[in-house]
């Protein structure tokens, strides 16, 4: 039972607009507003909007017991390149891993491949002898005899951090932990991130990718999150500020500043938790999440009410939907399809007449031209505006003037001119366009993970998602659409149902036949003690629950498969049952197994989670009847390319079991 004066806040800085939420013990929403970020200084939109949130609403600072933050400046910062100089530390003889990457080119017959920028050329790679075997024994010691000129190679350089990457040191940190504290004693404003610490798993490049990143946006993030907290404390919140993370969970400000790679996509991820909450409220099992906001779009899949996961996805891809065209990156992250199509997304014609949508972006400075800050390209919300799919004196609850004119010329110079059409029908073609991009987008997605769209409920929100909704369901065959209430901060309402979490995923190579249980049993607990010291700060009452699993593969492939394990410590009675549910699981993806073979196990995962918050319950209506509408307007119907009259209504006055026949418009401001 969550006390109903227990008030809790949550703020998603998004790439055009900030969103801030305030809800009760019960989960019960409060109040929620939605500002323009302000990408120079991120933590003044915050601000203003918290603000304002919490003047409206009557509550003073003091009241706020829970803090939640998401952030796309992490994505932002390594998609644009705009991180500190990173020089890398690897074992001698390793200086190319970043060269030689996966050995492969992610499109084998493009002659004009563009390979992904891996932020760190050749002559900022910098090795040091010593050696430990994958299973951390030490072949050689570190030498530490090198360590002036590695200082002075730093130097030269110009390295604001470094990556230090040393062969199996997830078997054994001992080379890590040593040369970072002779740095620090030599070098003490130099940012240092520890491949053991970032990404503890076998595969070297991953990890080496990882680990860069990671150092990539440390110091802009620590000074961030620094002065984030800063600022909200001079306000007079007196609780902790917990971040949201890409895995679903939450984590201090203190393990954020440390491990900041995992707070790449933690905006859309909490998105994916409102969903998968809605999921469970609803009893769907099959569920298509679809957050598009202001920049970007978002697609995921949710199962048995939990959004697909994985431990490693790319960012910046130089081919947008090509494997392998990206920077990995592996950390535990909500997996999903992401393309550049928001209310944002500038729209052009190419040199073969073709109109194209994104993936640039106005943002939030200078924005679509409707919104009358400087903008002169058109866009999907200018497209909209003309459509007559945005009532201009209510967009943002009306503190955000539309000027249709502005949207119009626009449209007209930016693609009608071109193309010979008015404002308008230019407006139809954007939206024809940048729907049918997210809907093949969904698509793929779902081809690549073996899923069917068809029987599946859409979960629509974000700033553009309910106005686009149908447009995507119906190019993905999908026939039932569900949004939530205040679906425009649908992240920043997610954020506020995840749970204080943290998952750890380390390598440990062995087989079924010949595990050692009492090795890893105490492997897991020092996971475990790991994990709980950093959920514990986080949420410290409480139950915690306990997610382990193992990766699981047959003698000699290069895959893993996710297997569950019990959440206590293993004994030999696993081990038979481990064999067939790996069997089954791998026939399952297969559609074959190979009994008697060989299983081995590469990496093993722990996850400590509180618990996560409800929703509030919605009875079901008694009874069903027509809504009424507030008044007419003349829309662009997206099914015929007509103009037609269509109802208006407002959310606020519509009532459970309400009913309406399209074209409508229904209004949440």
């Amino acid at each position: 039972m969550h006390n109903k004066n227990r008030l809790r806040l949550a703020v998603d800085i998004g790439g055009t607009f900030t969103d801030t939420v305030l809800v009760d013990g019960r989960g019960q929403i409060l109040a929620t507003t939605k500002t323009l970020t302000t990408p120079d200084h991120p933590t003044l939109g915050a601000l203003y909007g918290a603000r304002r949130l919490l003047a409206e609403a009557g509550v003073d600072w003091s009241q706020i017991d829970g803090f939640i933050h998401g952030t796309t400046l992490a994505t932002n910062a390594l998609i644009e390149r705009r991180g500190a100089v990173v020089a890398t530390v690897t074992t001698e003889g390793f200086r190319d891993i970043l060269e030689i990457a996966y050995e492969r080119r992610y499109s084998q017959y493009d002659i004009n491949l563009v390979k992904p920028d891996l932020i760190v050329p050749r002559s900022r790679a910098i090795t040091i002898g010593g050696r430990m075997d994958a299973h951390g024994r030490e072949l050689k010691p570190l030498e530490e005899a090198s360590l002036a000129h590695l200082v002075e190679e730093l130097t030269a350089s110009g390295a604001e951090a470094v990556a230090i990457c040393l062969m199996h040191a997830y078997a054994n940190p001992a080379h890590e932990l040593r040369l970072r504290d002779l740095l620090q004693a030599k070098m003490p404003d130099m940012v240092i991130s520890l491949s053991h610490e970032v990404s503890p798993e076998a595969r070297e490049f991953d990890r080496l990718s990882t680990t860069i990143a990671n150092a990539y946006i440390q110091p802009q993030m620590a000074s961030y999150l620094v002065d984030f907290q800063a600022r909200f404390s001079d306000e007079g919140l007196n609780c902790p500020i917990l971040m949201m993370t890409a895995g679903g969970g939450m984590t201090t400000m203190e393990t954020a500043a440390r491990l900041p790679i995992r707070l790449v996509e933690s905006g859309p991820a909490g998105g994916a938790i409102l969903a998968a909450c809605i999921a469970a409220e609803t009893s769907e099992r099959e569920v298509l999440s679809f957050d598009m906001g202001g920049t970007t779009a978002k697609l995921c899949l949710i199962d048995h009410f939990r959004p697909q996961s994985a431990r490693k996805f790319e960012i910046a891809r130089a081919a947008r939907f090509i494997k392998g065209s990206g920077m990995p990156v592996r950390i535990p992250v909500i997996e999903m399809i992401e393309i550049g199509a928001g209310g944002g997304s500038i729209a052009h014609v190419d040199r073969l007449g073709r109109l194209q949508v994104g993936p640039e972006s106005a943002g939030s400075e200078p924005g679509p031209a409707a919104f009358t800050k400087g903008g002169t390209e058109p866009t999907v919300t200018d497209a909209d505006v003309m459509q007559g799919l945005i009532e201009p004196g209510r967009f943002a609850e009306g503190r955000l003037a539309i000027d249709m004119e502005a949207a119009q010329v626009a449209l007209e110079q930016g693609v009608g001119q071109a193309l010979g059409l008015g404002a308008a029908q230019a407006g139809y073609g954007i939206s024809e366009i940048v729907d049918e991009n997210m809907a093949s987008a969904g698509r793929m997605h779902a081809v690549e993970s073996g899923k069917d769209l068809g029987a599946r409920l859409m979960i629509a929100f974000g700033g553009n998602g309910p106005l686009h909704a149908t447009r995507v369901a119906r190019r993905s065959q999908v026939d039932r659409i569900l949004i939530p209430r205040d679906p425009g901060v649908g992240s920043a309402v997610g954020f506020l149902f995840a749970p204080v979490s943290f998952e750890i995923i380390r390598s440990r190579y062995a087989t079924l036949e010949t595990l050692d249980l009492d090795g890893l049993n105490a492997f897991f607990d020092e996971m475990n003690e790991e994990a709980l010291s950093v959920v514990r700060a986080g949420a410290p009452e409480g139950v915690l629950t306990q997610r382990r699993q193992a990766f699981m593969r047959y003698h000699g492939q290069g895959h893993e498969i996710e297997i569950s394990l019990p959440d206590r410590a293993l004994e030999e009675d696993d081990i038979p049952a481990l064999r067939r549910t790996f069997e089954g699981e791998y026939s399952h993806q297969f559609s074959r197994a190979v009994p008697g073979m060989t299983i081995e196990i590469l990496n093993w995962a722990l996850e400590v989670s509180s618990e996560p918050r409800v929703l509030e319950h919605y009875p079901e209506p008694s009874k069903r009847q027509r809504a009424s509408p507030n008044g007419h307007r003349s829309i662009l119907c997206d099914v015929t390319g007509a103009w037609r009259e269509a109802e208006v209504h407002d959310r606020a006055a519509l009532h459970p079991g309400d009913h309406l026949s399209g074209p409508a418009l229904i209004i949440e401001p």
